[in-house]
């Protein structure tokens, strides 16, 4: 038996956001998608400090050693073994970061300092920041306060140093640098090269204009950045809605404890024990050196200069073959289901469905979940369209999805205001399923139209998040989800599902017997196999269940995105097991599940990952698929995805993000080849498709 069983669930999220990192340094990856690719790096570990750092941290606190929980390991030594791992993680990104700019002054394109700047580059910005900087500054001068200000953890600082002329005296001040300006300003050129300067740096050049008051020898400024602790402490007073005690937590957030500090290794030796010592940050917390630059998750919106050849093409989204965006989808659905596979084809049949739904007469009713939406979206609006119409809206919305608890607050008022009925979830649960079901009266009857997804109803992440939606007029189906709504209404009924499987109460009980089945199918010399695709895979309790299977003979191929935790390959353990990672343009987010069953394979859909909260902790929805040609179809997705070759890296113990090796065959790029299947479906009609089946 190998000596390690479970791969730490912290240490393999570095590894993921590492394979992030391997894209930026990627030089076959568009230059200004490699920046793109720094960007979501650093939004990435911000988030990981916020939540999963802040976790262990409170259990390492606690004085528990949390080993239970974390797969052998003490809360303080995985503490010290995440720093470790970033501050080497930060190092590489920093000489990745080097490396792009360098190649973008080959292309012309020239991100400067305060230090490069040009007589004529000096006139636009000395008027770029008397009108638009200037007025967003907010400076705060430290010594004399009687309690220093919170810093607040989304925000870049810049920690100024005054070494006065009087007695030699050293003031302190922080600039906080604003979120209301674009960070990067595109500088005016006369030639084909363009200037970029950072605003960071266009405030370390008006320095002397900000602290033009004080009588000082020299004034310098560096980059410093607070993480904190995100977690939401909800408070149990009775007399709070979920509404105002989920707004009071995210307000509080802001004054959360410091679990990670950032700052330029070039700051002054006293300057840095300044800030420390006030923000009363100890060495327990993570001290990271860094460079010049913090905030780095704003590369995502670097700009795009008109150089459209230093990004990724843009593929179009596909019609589904059979379903127009100009009749009646409605009508369509009602004789057969269909799959959207976005970003591949249009999201636009979803918000589709929604509009049509608002505006038919015969529908009356309309019930969905949401959990993540866009800034503008058309789905609030459709929804607030068909109140208007007297349609009667039912809407779950999750207060507590992380980081958009506010947009979801400021949506849930909206819709309040309008009249729909808003659920907000259940104590104790977060609602991550992803449906939709709508009643309409056809001779009559009542009649169910609906939806089940493995992603978030959200227009913006559809365009980049690979996510598949199940339209469909099964009533078995429809009438299960319409009891997942009686349970948000009345949560100590548990129901039973036909077809369904649904978390809390099923889904791993049910998943545990699907594998149990494929064992005995092992067992009794019966062909079979797993293929299971998801974002996670940590709950131990599933790994040690696939273990069993692979030591019963079942082969199992898993495409895991981000944190596997299962150790594949293991001779005595798991040596029927391949486990691989896709990191490419698009980021891989449906959760697609396949099980031979000895010839009769069944595939299901779900917004689950095989994670301890997924299955035990939240209310989500694991929907199979009975249409034989959308089957097929799964299932050429999750092989064309397995026969890649490019942008493919394998799970091992060692967390070193192998690439899968091509052995002389022709470069297999997994997410263009997959959008070469659906143009050739376009080409193919549909009847054809639904004989060959």
């Amino acid at each position: 038996m190998h000596e390690q069983k479970f791969i730490d669930r912290e240490k393999s999220w570095l590894a993921f956001n590492a394979r992030v990192l391997q894209e930026a340094a990627d030089n076959t990856v568009p230059l200004l998608d490699r920046l793109r690719f720094v960007g979501i790096f650093s939004n990435n570990l911000d988030e990981f400090f916020r939540v999963r750092y802040a976790a262990i941290r409170r259990l390492s606190l606690s004085g528990i050693s949390g080993e239970k929980y974390l797969g052998g390991v003490s809360a303080q030594q995985l503490i010290k073994d995440i720093t470790e791992i970033v501050i080497q993680q930060q190092s590489e990104s920093l000489r990745i970061l080097s490396n792009i700019e360098s190649e973008l002054g080959d292309e012309n394109i020239f991100i400067i300092t305060e230090d490069e700047i040009t007589k004529d580059q000096e006139n636009y910005l000395k008027d770029f920041f008397v009108q638009k900087l200037s007025p967003e500054l907010v400076t705060i001068i430290l010594n004399d306060l009687a309690e220093f200000p919170v810093l607040k953890d989304t925000l870049g600082y810049l920690a100024v140093r005054l070494e006065m002329n009087k007695n030699d005296e050293i003031r302190y001040a922080v600039i906080e640098i604003p979120k209301t300006i674009n960070r990067f300003v595109v500088l005016p050129s006369n030639d084909d090269k363009h200037y970029v300067i950072l605003i960071d740096d266009v405030i370390r050049h008006n320095l002397k204009n900000i602290f033009n008051i004080f009588d000082y020898k020299s004034v310098s400024a560096h980059m410093i950045k607070i993480t904190r602790d995100a977690q939401l402490d909800i408070d149990s007073d009775l007399s709070k809605s979920m509404l105002e005690k989920i707004a009071s937590s995210v307000k509080d957030r802001r004054i959360g404890e410091p679990v990670r500090f950032i700052y330029d290794s070039q700051i002054e030796e006293d300057t840095l024990h300044f800030f420390l010592d006030k923000m009363k940050i100890v060495e327990t917390d993570s001290i990271i050196p860094g460079g010049r630059y913090h905030n780095r998750r704003d590369y995502m919106n670097f700009p795009n200069l008109g150089r459209y050849d230093l990004l990724y093409k843009p593929n179009e989204p596909l019609p589904i073959p059979g379903l127009s965006l100009e009749g009646s989808i409605l009508e369509k659905i009602s004789k057969k289901d269909y799959l959207l596979h976005a970003p591949y084809q249009s999201f636009s049949y979803l918000t589709k469905f929604l509009r049509e739904a608002a505006l038919d007469p015969k529908v009356t009713s309309i019930k969905i979940t949401l959990y993540r939406l866009a800034k503008n979206s058309q789905i609030i609006s459709s929804l607030i369209n068909a109140a208007k119409n007297g349609k009667k809206v039912t809407v779950q919305i999750e207060l507590q999805a992380r980081f958009d608890e506010a947009s979801n607050i400021s949506y849930a008022e909206q819709m309040q205001t309008e009249g729909i009925n808003l659920i907000f979830g259940i104590k104790g649960l977060k609602v991550h399923s992803k449906i939709c079901v709508i009643e309409r009266v056809e001779d009559e009857k009542t009649r169910r139209y609906g939806f089940v997804s493995t992603g978030n109803f959200n227009e913006a992440t559809a365009k980049i998040y690979t996510d598949v939606t199940l339209f469909t007029c099964n009533q078995g189906i429809l009438k299960d989800i319409a009891k997942i709504f009686e349970f948000f209404d009345i949560n100590y009924r548990v129901h039973r599902y036909k077809h369904l499987i649904v978390s809390p109460h099923y889904t791993r009980t049910k998943f545990i017997k699907l594998i149990d089945r494929e064992i005995l199918h092992a067992l009794a010399g019966r062909k079979t196999h797993i293929k299971l695709k998801m974002n996670s895979l940590s709950d131990f309790k599933m790994i040690d269940k696939l273990y069993e299977a692979s030591n019963a003979g079942v082969k199992i191929q898993l495409q895991v995105r981000g944190i596997c935790s299962l150790i594949p390959g293991i001779p005595g353990m798991s040596e029927n097991i391949e486990a691989i990672s896709i990191v490419d343009n698009y980021l891989e987010h449906s959760r697609v599940y396949i099980f031979g069953n000895a010839g009769l394979t069944e595939v299901y859909i779900s917004s689950a990952d095989f994670m301890g909260r997924n299955l035990d902790g939240r209310v989500e929805v694991t929907c199979p698929i009975y249409d034989l040609s959308i089957k097929k179809e799964l299932i050429d997705n999750f092989n064309l995805a397995w026969k890649g070759n490019v942008k493919v890296r394998y799970h091992s113990y060692k967390l070193d993000n192998k690439y899968k090796a091509r052995n002389h065959h022709a470069p297999f790029r997994a997410q263009l080849e997959t959008y070469k299947y659906y143009q050739n479906k376009i080409k193919i009609p549909e009847e054809a498709v639904q004989k060959t089946n």
